[in-house]
Parts: structure tokens; C-alpha cells; sequence
């Protein structure tokens, strides 16, 4: 369906959002991309399909600027020649074909391999090129004359992937049996001989000092290894599926790689840290390649587009992955300089809000943590967890300072008060209870509830408590005597999380109904409902002037929401599984999230002050006046619904500006002749 649309209305004028660097700068749609490359000056991007032509695009704009045909089968590797003036390219056809960059003439084709060619690369100085087939060779070529010079034979089974060293002096190949291999290009003698034993190698890349040596595997790893010894430096996993391509930046401080589990990583490449996931391809990612200035990156996938992403620092500031596995809660400390984080690997991590850097772990649960708060002045944490007890921590040292026992189940929620007396939590027992949090000493229970309890909150003059349950209420407690004070009800669904605003006048939740819903605290009427997430709501949080409020969910989103209004500000899209927890910092100007992908995310919600948003059926709809501007199809909208800066079909772009835009009588007045 999506395919026929893009066809069918691949006229429709692009879109240009503010780009954060999570979603594609460009995208071009065409046929199954197999290779991509840039231009040394980074102005063109050439492309292998399975249309079984050569591509050459404008990197700025998305423009096709020239064809060429004549393979007769799917090109599988393109490669621009250093000075930008040839092309070339190895396809199933069995050729390997040199191109005029500039007129899309083709001027020679090299003949000789008895299998389908799988990659090509030229040398730096443009006077060699080299290919490996599925005829288990290695070629090396003259490009001005197009004559085989010299043919290595070693590998067992298809190569993959060849590369050449800068200086030209070594050959890089990768193949299906498993092995790197370095070959001596004046000789063709095999240099050395990596084993990767069941893995095969489908990338190969040298760094640009030719030092090192960057393979992507099928295990979903990607391995560095030094050149000239053979011995692995370091192995970068992340990735759930096959690597299909893996380069170095030019100053050779990252890796980018392309998987079949259909993300683009970005990986340091002397601490093997992942450093950026970029989501956006619905098929396996076959091809990518840092611009020459390491700002952007451009991938290639079986999704038929072509995407260039910024490279650079985007709005989601800081990924920080540590846990093995579920991450359940976060949160900030109050100066905003630490995030605690809780896990169902059973631990407590503390974290450096800037860097991203683990301070501290602490260890003593034996269940899943299902929540972690910081006291106001971030010297103790407190943590609730499936073996039934909370505890609380010295945030400084990691010391456990005490354990509450008295839950008889999974403790859901924890929370202190914010003088830092009293601690609340929530548990599967049904029960609300209230604990001294300098002795341990339980000062009080709340019964009501008939099902788990799920969240619970401390009011800022922690008076009252409130608190959501599976059994789809909320419920407002005195902490003093633990009357309940109110109750709410309308989710038709279990709640998941409750919070309250920092002026106590308000209750904020989200449940399983897939809705996020606002309660007046003195009345017990709700005031808002917000509708757009298609999954569960698994945690709300406001931020602590009121205004905003931000919500995460099994949709893997995390949305930001206008508290007055119910209107949604914002959506950040980049979590790969659910998003179990959500937290403002104090000051508003990021939001910490976590999620079954095993990571925490920080992002930058500091307003943009777009003229226009998306609404929940398909409408691009302007501000503040929330007049309808244009219909897109879902397909569509599930590529645009974050921070794209362009979307661009394979017919010449156009774009459309809707900061001068009219609604109403004076539409005529953003035309000026």
C-alpha cells in the first residue's frame, strides 16, 4: 500500500520540519538500495539498486542528477573515485563497470569474474580498483585500461566486501567462510588471516591511517582489529541482526554500521561506547558511510530509500546503556547532574547527566527493580522492588542504609516525601503505605484499592498521597490519619502511573487504556484527556513549572503534552522497545527516559516554536489556530511524526513553508506578487 502511494503521489511537495538528528535530514525513495557512497566533496550521492542502474543524487536537495544503465542484474557496490570525476560499480551481471561522474557515460567495463560481483573499491589515488565476487576471488584492476592485474584466491566461499588501505599498498576482504583477510597488493599474497570461525563477514573498511581494521559480522557484531598484527582490539555489540556495513569516520574516532535489524549505530571507536542508534528504515540497512567532514551519514536500505542523517550531537543528548537488560525506572536528582536508573538485571545505577558515564552500582536487591527516586537534596536514593522490600541508598557511596520490610508482594512504586522524612510505596499487595525514612519505621497503611498498586506519589507539602491502581482508580490519601480523601474514576483501563503538579492542585495519569488523562485534586474531576499514543501509558510525569507534561509508552514513544490545553507539543521517537519511564528535569529543559531496549535516554524538550503540528488523523494542522493543512496517509505520518528536516520523492522536490501561512478570510495576505 505504501509503495503504491509513493508511486502514485510522489508529486506531493516535501515537508521541512527542524531536524534533531534523530530522524533522516533527506530521504530519497526509489528501488532496494544496495550500496550508497558520497563524493569526497560530500555535494552527490551515487546508489546501487535493484533497478540494476547507477544513481547520482544531490546530497542537499535530493535531486536525481543522473542515471545510468546498462547492468543487466542488481548492482551491489557503488564507489565514487577520490577527485569525484568516475564512478564505479560491481553487479550480479559479473562486470565491474567504470562511469564518467559528470556525463553518465560509461567508460570501460572490466570482465573476468564468473560470479556475481558483491564489492568494489577504488584506491585513494584513483589508478587501481578491486572487486570480490561470489567466484570466492579478489581482483585487482587497472582503471585506465580496465586489464586484471593481479587475482587472490584463498576465501572458500563468496567474498563480501573488499577495501583498499590508503596508501594502496593493502587489500582488505571479507567473506561468507567466515575470515578477514589482508592481501599484499603489488604481490597478492595473503598477509594475514583473521578467523571469525561461524560469523561471516559481510563489511570490511581500513581506517583512514590504515592502522586498524573494521569488520561487520553476522552475529550482529562489529570487530576492530589491528592491521598489522591481526590482533582484535575491540567488539562492538548492539545490533540484534546481521551487519551488513561498517565504516570509519576520516579522523577515524567512529564507526558507523547498518544492520538487518534495520538501525544505523554509531559507535566510539577507541572505547567501543554506541554513541547514536538511528531508527527510521523499515527493512535491513545495507549500506552506510560518513560525509567526508564526518557531519552527516547516509544509509542505503531494502526499504527503497536512501536516508542522510546528522551526524552530529542531536535532541536526544545522551544515550547511556550499562543495564543488561529491562530498564524500569529513572529519575533526576534536583540539581539535575545525576540520573538513578532501575532494572531487571536487580540493580541500581547511578549516572552522570552529561556524560552519560555509570558513577556508581548498587547491588542487593534479589527482583526486578521496579522503581528508584532521589531524595530533594540527592544524598539518599530509594529503590522498590519484586522481592518485595524497599530500600534505601547513601546516593554518594552506594551503601545500602536500610531495608524496609513489610510489602507481602512486588513493590511497584517508591517515593520520598520532599522534606525526605517519609518515604510512600505501592505494592501488588493492594496496599499503600508510608515508611520514617531515617529508621525504616512503618507509619502507616492505606488500604482501598482491590487490585495491585501501581504508582504513588507524594503531594509537594506532603499532606496527601495519591496513588493509581489496576483496579482503574485513582485515589487521593491524607498522610496524617490515611483517610482517603477522593477517588477518580473514567480509564477504562488499569493505571500505570500517577504525579502530581508541583502547586498540588492538579493529578496527572496514564493507563492501559492508552490514554493520559488530568484531575483537579480538590474535586476529583478530570479536566483533560489526551489521546495519541497507540500503546499502553506507562509512566506521566509534569514538569515542575505545571505547563507540560510528558508520557511514555508500549508505543516506544515519549510525547510532551500542553497541560492547559491537552495539545501535544512534541514526540520523540528512537526508543526501539517500550518506554516504561518518563521524568522531567527540574528544569524543564530535558526529559529522561527508559525502556525495554535495555537503555535510558535524555532529550532536549526546550520549545522549537514550529507553526505547525501533527494531529491524530493524518492532518498537518496549524498553529495556534489548529486549522487543518494537509492530509498525509499513516504510512506517511509514522515517518514524519518526529523532527524531520526533509522528505524528499524521487521527482524533483518542492517544499512547503507554513511560517507565512493564512487561515481563514485573509488567506490571500502570505501571497505577495
Amino acid at each position: 500500500m505504501f509503495r503504491k502511494w509513493k508511486k502514485q503521489f510522489s508529486h506531493i511537495p516535501a515537508l521541512q520540519t527542524s531536524g534533531d538528528g534523530s530522524l533522516p535530514l533527506l530521504t530519497i525513495w526509489d528501488l532496494q538500495f544496495y550500496s550508497v557512497a558520497l563524493s569526497t566533496d560530500d555535494t552527490r550521492i551515487v546508489s546501487g539498486s535493484s533497478n540494476m542502474s547507477v544513481q547520482v543524487w544531490d546530497a542537499s536537495t535530493g535531486a536525481e542528477l543522473r542515471r545510468m544503465d546498462g547492468h543487466s542484474g542488481w548492482v551491489r557496490f557503488v564507489a565514487f573515485s577520490s577527485d569525484g570525476t568516475r564512478i564505479v560499480s560491481g553487479s550480479g551481471d559479473r562486470s565491474v563497470r567504470i562511469w564518467n561522474a559528470l556525463t553518465g557515460a560509461e567508460l570501460r567495463r572490466l570482465n573476468g569474474h564468473y560470479g556475481g560481483v558483491r564489492s568494489v573499491a577504488l584506491s585513494i589515488d584513483g589508478t587501481r580498483i578491486v572487486s570480490g565476487s561470489y567466484d570466492k576471488s579478489v581482483r585487482v584492476w587497472d582503471a585506465s585500461t580496465g586489464a586484471e592485474l593481479r587475482r587472490m584466491d584463498g576465501h572458500s566461499d563468496w567474498v563480501l566486501s573488499v577495501a583498499f588501505s590508503s596508501d594502496g599498498a593493502s587489500i582488505a576482504s571479507g567473506s561468507d567462510d567466515g575470515s578477514v583477510r589482508v592481501w599484499d597488493v603489488p604481490t597478492g599474497a595473503e598477509l594475514k588471516r583473521l578467523d571469525l570461525h561461524s560469523a561471516k563477514v559481510h563489511s570490511v573498511a581500513f581506517s583512514r591511517d590504515g592502522t586498524r581494521i573494521a569488520s561487520g559480522l553476522s552475529d550482529g557484531s562489529v570487530r576492530i582489529w589491528d592491521a598489522s598484527t591481526g590482533t582484535e582490539l575491540r567488539r562492538l555489540d548492539g545490533h540484534s541482526d546481521y551487519v551488513r556495513s561498517a565504516a570509519f569516520s576520516r579522523d577515524g574516532t567512529r564507526i558507523v554500521s547498518g544492520s538487518d535489524d534495520k538501525s544505523v549505530r554509531v559507535w566510539d571507536a577507541s572505547t567501543g561506547a554506541q554513541l547514536r542508534r538511528l531508527d527510521g528504515h523499515s527493512n535491513w540497512v545495507q549500506s552506510v558511510v560518513f560525509s567526508s567532514d564526518g557531519s552527516r551519514i547516509v544509509s542505503g536500505s531494502k526499504d527503497e530509500s536512501v536516508r542522510v542523517w546528522d551526524a552530529s550531537p542531536s535532541a536526544e543528548l545522551k544515550r547511556s546503556n550499562g543495564h543488561s537488560t529491562i530498564v524500569l525506572s529513572v529519575a533526576f536528582s534536583s540539581d539535575d547532574a545525576r540520573i538513578v536508573s532501575g532494572s531487571d538485571d536487580r540493580f541500581v545505577r547511578v549516572w552522570d547527566a552529561s556524560t552519560g558515564a555509570e558513577l556508581r552500582r548498587m547491588d542487593g536487591h534479589s527482583g526486578q527493580v521496579r522503581s528508584v527516586a532521589f531524595s530533594s537534596d540527592g544524598t539518599l536514593i530509594v529503590s522498590g522492588s519484586d522481592d518485595k522490600s524497599v530500600r534505601v541508598w547513601d546516593a554518594l557511596t552506594g551503601t545500602e542504609l536500610r531495608r524496609l520490610d513489610g510489602h507481602s508482594d512486588y513493590v511497584r512504586s517508591a517515593a520520598f516525601s520532599i522534606d525526605g522524612t517519609r518515604i510512600v510505596s505501592g505494592s501488588d499487595d493492594n496496599s499503600v503505605r508510608v515508611w520514617a525514612a531515617s529508621t525504616g519505621v512503618e507509619l502507616g497503611r492505606m488500604n482501598g484499592h482491590t487490585d495491585y498498586v501501581q504508582s504513588v506519589a507524594f503531594s509537594t507539602d506532603g499532606n496527601r498521597i495519591a496513588s493509581g491502581s489496576i483496579d482503574m482508580s485513582v485515589r487521593v490519601w491524607d498522610v496524617s490519619t490515611g483517610v482517603e480523601l477522593r477517588i477518580m474514576t473514567g480509564h477504562s483501563n488499569s493505571i500505570q502511573s500517577v504525579a502530581f503538579s508541583s502547586d498540588d492542585t492538579r493529578i496527572v495519569s496514564g493507563s492501559t487504556d492508552m490514554s493520559v488523562r488530568v484531575w483537579d485534586v480538590s474535586t476529583g474531576v478530570e479536566l483533560r484527556r489526551m489521546d495519541g499514543h497507540f500503546g499502553w501509558v506507562r509512566s506521566v510525569s509534569f514538569s515542575k513549572d505545571g505547563t507540560r507534561i510528558a508520557s511514555g509508552s508500549n508505543d516506544k514513544s515519549v510525547r510532551v503534552w500542553d497541560a492547559s490545553t491537552g495539545a501535544e507539543l512534541k514526540r520523540m521517537i528512537g526508543h526501539s522497545a517500550t518506554v516504561h519511564c518518563v521524568a522531567f528535569s527540574n528544569d524543564g529543559t530535558r526529559i529522561v527516559s527508559s525502556s525495554n531496549d535495555n537503555s535510558m535516554r535524555v532529550w532536549d524538550v526546550v520549545p522549537h516554536g514550529n507553526p505547525w503540528e501533527f494531529s491524530n488523523h493524518s492532518w498537518i494542522i496549524s498553529l495556534p489556530h489548529r486549522q487543518r493543512l494537509m492530509w498525509v496517509p499513516q504510512e506517511v505520518m509514522k515517518m514524519l511524526n518526529s523532527q524531520n528536516a526533509l522528505i524528499i520523492s524521487s521527482e524533483p522536490p518542492a517544499k512547503l513553508d507554513f511560517n507565512y501561512s493564512q487561515i481563514g478570510p485573509a488567506w490571500a495576505a502570505c501571497h505577495t506578487p
